[in-house]
């Protein structure tokens, strides 16, 4: 059996309107479901209030990145949102308008640990984050953060 790749278009929100972190998880996560990434929204989305109530997730520069481990998850997945207004996911510098969430499955090892790191260097990047600013296709997008974070 093949791995599913990392992030497909149906996990790409372009246009993710949500009022708050939370409401911005349960968006993406409800892709995950659909994709067949999550069997089990409320334990995914308890999982990933949990890890961050241990430390915000949000990076400077306009970033949030939700993350957890979970037994709901069925294979190491990355949903992308991208909020005009900005959604406060606890970093210094303001809201984040480029949102990742990371679900790892509960035995998955560091799985998630290297596509988090991989995500960090890239989003130094000014080039990379424009990129995600300004993508109009969520195929073309999920391709290009495949072939960054792989």
């Amino acid at each position: 059996m093949t791995t599913p790749d990392l992030i497909t278009a149906d996990l790409v929100d372009l246009g993710l309107d949500a009022a708050d972190k939370q409401a911005a998880v349960r968006g993406l996560a409800q892709r995950l479901v659909d994709a067949g990434r999550v069997t089990d929204l409320d334990l995914f989305l308890k999982d990933v209030a949990a890890r961050e109530e241990q430390m915000a997730t949000g990076l400077e520069g306009g970033i949030g990145i939700p993350h957890c481990r979970s037994a709901a998850v069925t294979a190491p997945t990355l949903a992308f949102g991208r909020s005009d207004a900005g959604i406060d996911f606890g970093a210094p510098d303001g809201p984040a308008k480029l949102i990742f969430l990371i679900a790892a499955p509960e035995g998955g090892g560091s799985d998630h640990l290297k596509v988090l790191a991989a995500l960090a260097r890239r989003l130094v990047r000014a080039e990379f984050k424009q990129h995600l600013l300004d993508a109009t296709d969520a195929v073309a997008l999920a391709e290009y953060i495949r072939q960054e974070v792989a």
